[in-house]
C-alpha cells in the first residue's frame, strides 16, 4: 500500500540521478558493485564494534553486579536494544533509503558505547543498562547492512551478496576481542576501567561506519531498486493499474526466513553469552576468552562467501539443514568438553558460529526472495526484530539456566532446539512443491 513504499517525493528528488541507471543493466551492476564495496568498508568498522559487547559485556556487567545470575542480562539488553532499532532502521530505511537508516543506526551505537564507558568510569548501572540498549543499534544496523548488497542482486545473487557483506564483517569482528587485553590497558592508563577498553574501540568504529554509509551511498540502492521495480511494472500495465498495484510476496517464504533465522539465534546467543563466565570460574584469562570468542565471531563471518555461494547453488532449504546439524554438534561439544580444555571450547564456539552462519544467510536469503522493493526494508526490519527478540531472550535465560542447572545443560538445550529447523524446512519444501504444481496445473 501507498504507506509502506518509499515516499513518492523521495523518488521525484532521485528521479534525475537515477534515470539513467534504471534503462541500463551495465549500470545497474556498476552500481550493484559499488554498493558491495561500500558495505563491505562499513561492515568492516561495524564488525570491531560489535565485538566489543560480546566478548567483555557480560564480564562488565557481572564485575559491577556482583552476581552471575544476571550476567545474561547485558546480551539481553544489547538484543532488546537491536528489537527497537532494527524497527526504526527498517522503516527510516523504506522510507527514505538505506543510507540514512544505516547511517542513523551506526552512529546511535556509538553514541550507546560513549554511554558504556562513562558507566563504567562511575559504576552507574542504570547508565551501563540504558547505553547497552543503545549500543544495541549498533549490532542490529550491522546485520541490516547486509541486505543494502542485495537491492540489485539478481535472484541467483543474492545469497552471494550477503555474504560478501557479512565476511567483510570478519576483519573487524575477529580484530576486536583480540586487542581486548590490549583495549584495556590503555583504558587503564586514562583512569578508566579495563573491561570498558573494548568499548573505546566499540564507539569509534561504529561511527566510522555510520560515516561511511552516510557519505558515500549514493545514489542508494533500495531508491535504484524500487525504481526499476515499478519502471519494469509500468511497461506492463496502465498507470491506473499501476496505483492499485499491491507487491507480490510469499508469506510461506517468510515465515520459513524468519523461523531459521530465530532458532539459530536464540541457539547461537545463548550458549555464546554464557562461554566467558564459564571459562573465567574455571581459570581462564582475559586474553583466551579474547581468543575463543574471536574465534567464534571468525566463524559466524568468515566462511560467508562459500556458505553464499553453497546457499545460491544448493538451495535455501538444504542448507538450513545444515544449520540445525551443526549447531547440534556444538551443543553436544561445548556440554562434553572439560572446562580446561581450550581445544574442545574453541571447536564448540567454532562450529556454533558457522551454524549461525548458515541458518542466517540461508535464511535472508529466503526473506529477499519472499519480498518486493516496495517492502522489502519495512518486512526486514519487522523479522529483524524478531531475532534481536528472540536472541535477547536467550541470553537473558542463559545466566539463569547456568545458574539453576550446569553450562552442560544450557549447552544440550541449545543444540537439540536447533533440531527444530528440520521439521520446519521439510514443510516449506513440500509446501512449495505443491504450490508449484498447482500452478502448473492452472
Amino acid at each position: 500500500m501507498a504507506k509502506d513504499r518509499m515516499e513518492p517525493g523521495i523518488l521525484e528528488k532521485q528521479t534525475a540521478s537515477i534515470r539513467c541507471i534504471i534503462d541500463s543493466p551495465e549500470k545497474q551492476k556498476q552500481l550493484y558493485k559499488r554498493t558491495l564495496l561500500i558495505v563491505i568498508l562499513s561492515q568492516i568498522f561495524g564488525g570491531a564494534g560489535l565485538a566489543a559487547g560480546v566478548t567483555v559485556g557480560a564480564l562488565l556487567a557481572q564485575e559491577m553486579l556482583g552476581t552471575d545470575s544476571l550476567a545474561g542480562i547485558p546480551a539481553a539488553l544489547l538484543t532488546l536494544g537491536s528489537a527497537v532499532a532494527a524497527l526504526l532502521v527498517g522503516r527510516i530505511s523504506q522510507k527514505v533509503g538505506r543510507r540514512i537508516g544505516l547511517a542513523a543506526g551506526f552512529l546511535a551505537g556509538g553514541i550507546g558505547a560513549v554511554g558504556v564507558i562513562f558507566a563504567a568510569i562511575s559504576q552507574n548501572v542504570p547508565l551501563l543498562f540504558l547505553s547497552l540498549l543503545i549500543y544495541g543499534a549498533g549490532t542490529a544496523t550491522n546485520l541490516q547492512a547486509r541486505y543494502a548488497g542485495t537491492d540489485l542482486a539478481g535472484p541467483k545473487q543474492r545469497a552471494t551478496a550477503v555474504s560478501v557483506a557479512m565476511v567483510s564483517t570478519t576483519f573487524g569482528a575477529v580484530a576486536g576481542p583480540n586487542l581486548v587485553e590490549v583495549m584495556g590497558g590503555i583504558a587503564a592508563s586514562m583512569g578508566i576501567p579495563s573491561l570498558a577498553g573494548p568499548f573505546i574501540l566499540g564507539a569509534a568504529a561504529f561511527i566510522l561506519a555510520g560515516l561511511v554509509f552516510l557519505l558515500f551511498l549514493r545514489p542508494d540502492p533500495l531508491v535504484v531498486a524500487k525504481a526499476i521495480a515499478e519502471a519494469q511494472k509500468a511497461d506492463q500495465q496502465t498507470q491506473s493499474d499501476l496505483q492499485g498495484y499491491e507487491p507480490a510476496t510469499n508469506n510461506r517464504g517468510i515465515i520459513v526466513g524468519a523461523v531459521v533465522m530465530i532458532l539459530t539465534q536464540i541457539v547461537m546467543v545463548a550458549i555464546m553469552t554464557m562461554t566467558p563466565i564459564h571459562m573465567k570460574h574455571h581459570g581462564h584469562g582475559l586474553g583466551e576468552v579474547g581468543l575463543v570468542i574471536s574465534i567464534h565471531i571468525g566463524a559466524m563471518y568468515l566462511p560467508s562467501l562459500l556458505t553464499g555461494i553453497l546457499v545460491d547453488k544448493v538451495g535455501r532449504t538444504a542448507m538450513s539443514f545444515a544449520s540445525g546439524a551443526i549447531l547440534l554438534a556444538a551443543g553436544i561439544t561445548a556440554a562434553l568438553a572439560p572446562a580446561d580444555s581450550m581445544a574442545l571450547l574453541i571447536t564448540a564456539l567454532a562450529l556454533l558460529g558457522l551454524g549461525w552462519n548458515f541458518g542466517l544467510i540461508s535464511g535472508t536469503a529466503l526473506i529477499v526472495d519472499a519480498t518486493h522493493p516496495a517492502n522489502r526494508a519495512k518486512t526486514q526490519g519487522t523479522i529483524d526484530v524478531l531475532i534481536a527478540l528472540a536472541g535477547a531472550s536467550g541470553g537473558a535465560l542463559s545466566g539463569m539456566v547456568v545458574a539453576q542447572a550446569s553450562y552442560a545443560a544450557l549447552s544440550l538445550a541449545g543444540g537439540f532446539l536447533s533440531l527444530l529447523l528440520i521439521p520446519v524446512g521439510v514443510w516449506y519444501h513440500h509446501s512449495k512443491k505443491a504450490a508449484e504444481s498447482q500452478s502448473m496445473t492452472l
